[in-house]
């Protein structure tokens, strides 16, 4: 077993590499800009030419300003998000020149963004580059996660208290779990596995794991499980490592009527969520008035005495104003990273909720873990994992999740939720055996749901013949410029299939009862194809708003009714690429409540045992279906 100093060391070392192959992305990508002189670049980290719109202010009184650019035939998926950082570009004769002014985006759409500024320097400065040249934005490094990661674990290894050096040992597996006995607790709206869930975080003393497979009420069971905590303790920190799953338990939990501080960056929460933002409950304190007159009167020149009063009644109001916020609130919500901003400086909580645990590196858990004496984890480490851009950082672990590595020490402290209410049970089954020990159930009412009693739950799509009778160019995958692979015969047969499908229920049905599909595919470039052939053909016109085309990491956390996927891959060698990462297929498939459809070659695909299994679940309990070229 590791030491701890060793075992630190060991990860902020893994953070570094991480940080470093983003930064090398980052130079890589403005020497490629430089060397595109001419033309338009549309990619998901990169707008370019862009123009510049109006400015005004937001919500907070920051400066912002629009971005607009070209919508193309093939437009890709945006990695720009609301409250990430980008930089803005222009292309010269010597490469591409950054300029150097951090922004972030406030809001983007088709064809749109919203910038918040620095200063009104930056916006002057921009505006007189937008004279002599074009520029271009693209994503930044955003240090500041790094950064608090590496210090999270240097503190996590020095700290000596003895409550933290017991959660630290249990953790890190070099103590066992203890438990509290606790009369048996009922909550009759909730299924059995749920409650003996909520039971078990009652009684951890240091750590408890709800594991959530697709459609298990993972969160309402979280959200229960917060609720009956409160009933035992002042106040509980509740995080996520993304600021949308932070807003959708935040939400969740306020709907139940509990008092949310949700700390952040306002930018990057959702509208329903910024009414109990910090910032804005900060301006709606009664003492709030008082303090903005304070600091005019300090901005508008005074001095001497009156200075220092004024400055030592200001420092008071903001030290009263902050205690009343936090004191008010029984939740208090951020992301990971969000717990070592400087309002959480001296926090601390008895017990600490993370969602979506298993989307969350193990250095940004630590961050808030040190805020913490008992921490609880909800999460699925059966679905994706946090995205490593470094491989060689993922090689050394950092892919793994605390939550991963949790489960595998501390079985006792793992609580699987097992009755699942989203899919008909031909759905479920396969992902049950395959993913959880065939442990899940069907809810009664979601077990036999069909969209149409004439219908199948399942039917797959073989392409194998396309392969093998063809001397078509596009009747196999083909890598794209960016690198992603697309095969435009599938994604012919893909639209060829929905448009059957929704012919055979009808459109009126689909829209009366409002029938939604999802297609779904592992690699960007087929996205963008199927999206521009759903655009070219006029019969989906009026079905759009029912039609959503993605990747797996797109669709993760949703659901449709119907779902279609599109596998790509097909070859002679039976490669199938990060297809082997079988975490997206259970992610893809279980998306599906009524219907799943499989658009793939079985040949290439059969290479590999799960997808052998597979094509047999869908022989046995489906339908598989041998496609031809009429069927295009």
């Amino acid at each position: 077993m590791e030491n701890i100093s060793t075992y630190f060391s060991r990860w902020r070392g893994l953070v570094a590499l991480e940080l470093e192959e983003e930064r090398q992305a980052y130079r890589r990508s403005l020497e490629e800009r430089g060397a595109s002189l001419a033309g338009t670049i549309r990619e998901p980290s990169c707008r370019y030419p862009v123009s510049l719109g109006n400015h005004g202010r937001n919500a907070l009184n920051q400066l912002t300003l629009d971005l607009r650019f070209e919508v193309g035939e093939e437009e890709v998926e945006l990695d720009f998000e609301p409250g990430r950082p980008v930089t803005l570009f222009y292309l010269s004769d010597s490469g591409a020149r950054e300029v150097p002014h951090q922004c972030y985006v406030e809001r983007v759409g088709e064809g749109w963004m919203t910038l918040s500024l620095p200063s009104q320097a930056a916006l002057q400065s921009l505006r007189a580059l937008a004279e002599r040249h074009l520029l271009g934005v693209q994503l930044g490094v955003d240090n500041t996660s790094y950064r608090v990661m590496t210090e999270a674990l240097a503190t996590a290894e020095r700290r000596e208290d003895e409550r933290f050096v017991r959660l630290r040992d249990v953790l890190l597996g070099r103590a066992q779990p203890s438990f509290r006995h606790t009369p048996s607790l009922a909550f009759p709206w909730l299924n059995p596995s749920q409650q003996e869930a909520i039971q078990k975080v009652v009684e951890c003393q240091e750590v408890s794991i709800i594991h959530g497979p697709p459609g298990t009420g993972k969160t309402t069971t979280l959200v229960e499980a917060i609720i009956e905590t409160l009933q035992r303790e002042t106040q509980v920190l509740v995080c996520a490592p993304s600021n949308a799953a932070v807003d959708w338990i935040s939400e969740q939990l306020m709907r139940r009527s509990v008092h949310v501080l949700r700390v952040g960056n306002p930018l990057r929460m959702s509208d329903e969520m910024l009414d109990c933002s910090y910032e804005r409950r900060y301006a709606a304190h009664p003492d709030y008035h008082e303090l903005w007159s304070i600091r005019k009167a300090l901005r508008e020149g005074a001095s001497g005495e009156q200075a220092h009063r004024l400055r030592n009644r200001q420092t008071e109001l903001e030290i009263k104003i902050n205690a009343d916020l936090f004191d008010e609130a029984r939740v208090v919500s951020c992301t990971l990273i969000g717990s070592a901003y400087r309002l959480m400086e001296r926090r601390r909580f008895s017990t600490l909720f993370i969602d979506e645990a298993a989307q969350a590196l193990e250095p940004a858990c630590w961050a808030a873990i040190l805020k913490a004496d008992r921490v609880v984890m909800g999460g699925d480490h059966q679905q994706l994992p946090p995205t490593v851009k470094s491989m060689e950082a993922a090689r050394g672990g950092l892919a793994r999740t605390l939550m991963e590595r949790l489960v595998g020490l501390h079985p006792r402290c793992v609580s699987l939720l097992t009755t699942q209410y989203r899919m008909n049970e031909a759905i479920m089954d396969f992902p049950s055996r395959w993913f959880y020990h065939g442990r899940l159930r069907a809810a009664p009412e979601a077990a036999q749901r069909l969209i149409s009693p004439l219908d199948t739950p399942l039917t797959w799509i073989d392409t194998s013949e396309y392969s093998e009778h063809s001397d078509y160019s596009d009747a196999s995958e083909k890598r794209t410029r960016t690198g992603s692979l697309t095969n435009a015969q599938e994604a012919r047969l893909v639209i060829h299939t929905l448009r059957d499908y929704i012919d055979m229920l009808s459109p009126q049905k689909i829209e009366s009862e409002r029938v939604d599909f999802g297609i779904i595919t592992p690699y960007r470039g087929q996205a963008r194809l199927i999206r521009r052939l759903l655009k070219m053909q006029h019969y989906f016109r009026r079905l759009r708003r029912h039609i959503a085309v993605g990747t797996v990491d797109g669709f993760q956390g949703q659901e449709r009714d119907v779902i279609v996927i599109s596998l790509v891959r097909d070859n002679a060698a039976g490669s199938i690429g990060f297809l082997r990462d079988l975490r997206r297929m259970n992610v893809a498939m279980t998306r599906a409540r009524m219907k799943l459809i499989i658009v793939g070659n079985a040949a290439t695909l059969s290479r590999h045992r799960f997808y052998r299994e597979l094509v047999e679940h869908f022989r046995r309990h489906g339908e598989f279906v041998e496609a031809r070229r009429s069927d295009t």
